[in-house]
């Protein structure tokens, strides 16, 4: 499964599924100013719950900012924020943010970095879970072409409350309750991935990306 997964990743980088509006990363920094307060300089956030934006491909990004404004993807701050953007004030946001260098994390001291690695590299065949390194590569660079993120550096804190909302959508199925979940991913390959992940095995993840370089 893991195989298919990663041919089908290595071919998807040769094709981008967005078409990007001819984007200005000159104009994307002087947009960006609205951004700091959470962000931080360059997209380098200083406080964990947001997340770092710094070297994010810029379909990732543009996709995240428009499901934002949709309501697509579900955020009370980001939702105001995005109303007030235009399809080119996004793309230049995204094209500036793609040229960041991204400010480097070291994972938790007391992690369980060994299962970290271990789902992260090797997923868990025996419950059908793939490993991320199919489409987010071996130090979390991901496949920006195809819209896969980068994830490498990221606050820990933050990768583990996405990987939990997207968890939600299972549960939220299972239970017929509406808790906040998060189901914008690309062909629900997010919602699959983490199904069967407990707490601690979301928290080892978590660090382990983290601390990827």
């Amino acid at each position: 499964m893991n195989k298919l997964v990663l041919i089908f990743s290595m071919a998807l980088a040769f094709i981008s599924t967005n078409t990007l509006a001819a984007a200005d990363v000159a104009k994307g920094k002087t947009k960006s100013a609205t951004c700091i307060a959470c962000h931080g300089v360059n997209g380098n956030s200083m406080v964990p719950i947001f997340p770092k934006l710094a070297g994010q491909g810029e379909n990732y990004s543009l996709k995240q900012l428009k499901d934002f404004k949709s309501g697509k993807r579900q955020n009370g701050l980001m939702a105001g924020i995005a109303a007030g953007l235009s399809e080119q004030d996004m793309s230049d946001l995204a094209a500036y943010f793609s040229q960041q260098t991204i400010s480097q994390n070291v994972a938790n001291k007391s992690a369980n970095i060994a299962l970290g690695e271990k789902l992260y590299r090797g997923g868990d065949r025996e419950r059908g879970v793939t490993a991320c390194i199919a489409c987010h590569g071996p130090k979390g660079a991901g496949i920006p072409s195809a819209g896969f993120p980068a994830i490498a550096s990221q606050h820990a804190s933050y990768t583990a409350k996405q990987l939990k909302e997207f968890r939600q959508v299972s549960i939220n199925t299972l239970t017929d309750t509406k808790s906040l979940a998060r189901d914008n991913d690309d062909r629900k390959m997010m919602t699959a991935f983490t199904k069967d992940l407990n707490n601690i095995e979301i928290e080892a993840l978590s660090q382990y990306i983290a601390g990827l370089n």
